[in-house]
């Protein structure tokens, strides 16, 4: 599987993670989440949680006001609340 925007697959022999990791960049503010392959079961089924939870940030992100050019805290909050609870 080859790595997509926002969405950059771990398949290394040497290392102890396999699966995706979501990485999104906005108005001074990074997300990270890793979506791992033995968590999920399969590496598609993993990138379907990843695709999800990007899906959903990016429409909180989208539908957010910003202050000074900055995401506002609450979204932050609730961005990084999204991120934790994604299964």
């Amino acid at each position: 599987m080859k790595s997509k925007r926002n969405l950059t697959r771990f398949t290394y022999e040497t290392s102890a993670f396999q699966g995706w990791r979501l990485c999104l960049s906005r108005a001074g503010t990074t997300f990270v989440k890793y979506f791992p392959d033995k968590k999920f079961g399969t590496p598609k089924k993993s990138l379907a949680a990843a695709e999800a939870a990007l899906a959903e940030i990016k429409a909180i992100i989208d539908g957010s006001k910003r202050v000074d050019g900055k995401l506002t805290p609450a979204t932050v909050k609730k961005a990084e609340k999204l991120l934790k609870e994604a299964v």
